[in-house]
């Protein structure tokens, strides 16, 4: 009965292996290189501030390209298109709500002209001088920049497993990297010793032809960075051997605990983007580690590859199976926010833009470029004020007014912001198919036209 009683009793653990355990796991922090998980993440209004200013840029954009594109036929040289029409086709194209692209033509006078055709009395709009002007320079400066844009695609090719990519991939940063428009013909296939394009499935992939090895390309930026700051400091610069250049944002708390991780992931060794790492044991801590230091000098070369020195996440997130990037790449971004910052600001969070943080100083590019140079006067040009260089596109539209006969239906009063505005609503044809077929039959679907009168 009694040895019944003291089985039920429950017996402690022993002292020796709770001790071996506790030790283990102190050694292993204490050991480890990896920057914590969790850390305070702080905003750094600077990138903020200029990502909001970027969300009038995009808008403009969008509007720019869908007015060139409705417009590039032979007979319409002054590519300009009627108001309505460009509402119907931003509502239907660009997701806008209602009179949202007419207020982006009136709020940006330095972009757009709008002006009222002489013989059918309706409002049309198209691109300013300026506008046209900017695209120009950019499209020259697209094209100056070639020979660099060709580097860049065949080092980007050279991070790659397998020295391919993805043909859409590569689309969707097309602008980031410089490229022109139709790069898949004046880069890939015009350069048949450096770029190959094939088919595979039903997905195309632009395969790297020459390794690049022997012209010296497998170099990152941040070594070249590092071999300039040893040059000139000497025996001194031997802690910069493997380091990046951290600069927190203005306001964040390094603790002690911090900073001793900080001091010893930035003097741990890794393998470099461009090399080969098939044939390592990857299956060990300390390849983990340098695994994930290798992570972010791949972001970083990616980074430092694109001409404004930012991209978005989503789109490095597609190079992710290609360059063994980890899977939840925005906390581990937040990990290094000495050396990215993640911005969710200029499309209400629904876009992370990545900035690399040592190439950004004030909301400025340091080592600016032909291309980012074109962009900011057409950024300029879009954050000038409406009023100012004499341009008011709501004063002089005060006196349009159509007929009530014209339109057919009744002015609509409308009260806009600071001044009296009358919406008239009228029946417009948006459709190309729509215009061969009598009054009659005219489709259902109907165009809102906003006009500015007295």
């Amino acid at each position: 009965m009694i040895e019944k009683m003291a089985s039920l009793i429950p017996r402690k653990k022993p002292f020796l292996r709770w001790t071996t355990t506790t030790t283990n796991t102190i050694r292993s922090m204490s050991q480890s290189t990896s920057l914590p998980k969790t850390v305070a993440r702080v905003r750094d209004h600077g990138f903020d501030g200029l990502m909001d200013a970027h969300k009038k840029l995009r808008r403009v954009c969008k509007l720019r390209d869908l007015i060139l594109l409705s417009s590039s036929t032979d007979n319409n040289p002054s590519r300009s298109i009627p108001v309505p029409r460009l509402e119907n086709l931003a509502r239907r194209y660009l997701s806008m709500k209602q009179f949202e692209s007419c207020d982006t033509l009136l709020n940006f006078p330095h972009s757009f002209e709008v002006f009222e055709h002489p013989i059918q009395r309706v409002l049309w709009c198209r691109l300013s001088l300026p506008a046209l002007r900017q695209i120009d320079q950019e499209s020259l400066a697209v094209h100056s920049m070639l020979p660099d844009t060709i580097l860049r695609l065949r080092k980007l090719l050279m991070l790659s497993n397998t020295r391919r990519l993805p043909l859409g991939h590569i689309r969707l940063a097309r602008a980031d990297l410089g490229l022109p428009d139709d790069f898949e013909y004046s880069v890939i296939l015009k350069n048949p010793d450096f770029f190959r394009l094939f088919d595979e499935g039903d997905e195309k992939f632009v395969e790297l032809f020459d390794t690049g090895y022997r012209c010296g390309l497998a170099v990152c930026a941040i070594e070249r960075r590092r071999e300039l700051e040893y040059r000139s400091r000497g025996k001194d610069a031997e802690d910069v051997r493997f380091s990046f250049v951290v600069n927190f944002p203005p306001g964040f708390k390094i603790g002690k605990y911090l900073r001793i991780a900080v001091w010893k992931w930035q003097r741990l060794p890794y393998w470099s983007p461009y090399e080969d790492v098939s044939g390592h044991d990857l299956r060990s801590f300390e390849a983990m580690r340098r695994m994930e230091k290798r992570a972010v000098a791949m972001v970083h070369e990616i980074l430092s590859l694109t001409v404004e020195k930012k991209m978005t996440l989503e789109r490095i997130a597609n190079f992710r199976l290609a360059m063994d990037l980890p899977k939840k790449l925005k906390e581990f971004l937040l990990q290094h926010q000495g050396i990215f910052y993640v911005s969710t600001r200029g499309n209400m969070g629904k876009i992370h833009t990545v900035f690399l943080r040592e190439a950004y100083r004030r909301g400025e590019l340091l080592e600016a470029n032909e291309i980012y140079l074109a962009r900011r006067r057409l950024f300029d040009l879009v954050m000038m004020r409406p009023k100012s260089g004499g341009v008011d596109m709501r004063g002089e539209l005060r006196g349009f007014r159509r007929e009530e006969e014209y339109f057919g239906r009744e002015c609509v009063e409308r009260m806009g912001p600071g001044l009296g505005t009358y919406v008239n609503d009228s029946v417009v044809d948006c459709d190309d198919e729509d215009d061969s077929t009598d009054d009659g039959q005219r489709n259902s679907r109907d165009c809102v036209s906003r006009e500015v009168s007295k």
